[in-house]
């Protein structure tokens, strides 16, 4: 059992220096800068939608993978109701990851 928390402490420290160096929030800033340097002085348009439509798919498909397949556990993992999940996963198209 202790060889399993040294491994599990080593992964979340190890995580947590990766973490510090490129976290998802950095690099949505860093993206969100560069697309906002690009726009030549046209307003934005349905700026929210394009970031959920460019995060979601990756969040679900990874997630239902980790999860076997299993969307009751994937949507446990989420935090969202399984038939949120499921209409989000026939949304952008992706079929269950076994």
């Amino acid at each position: 059992m202790s060889n399993k928390l040294t491994q599990i402490e080593s992964y979340k420290t190890s995580f947590n220096e990766e973490q510090q160096h490129s976290s998802i929030k950095e690099c949505l800033r860093q993206m969100l800068n560069e697309y906002f340097e690009h726009l030549d002085g046209h307003n934005p348009n349905d700026l929210y939608g394009i970031v959920i439509r460019e995060i979601e798919p990756p969040l679900l498909e990874i997630t239902l993978k980790y999860a076997g397949g299993n969307q009751t556990k994937a949507a446990k993992f989420l935090g969202m109701n399984r038939s949120t999940l499921r209409k989000k996963l026939k949304q952008y198209n992706i079929s269950s990851i076994n």
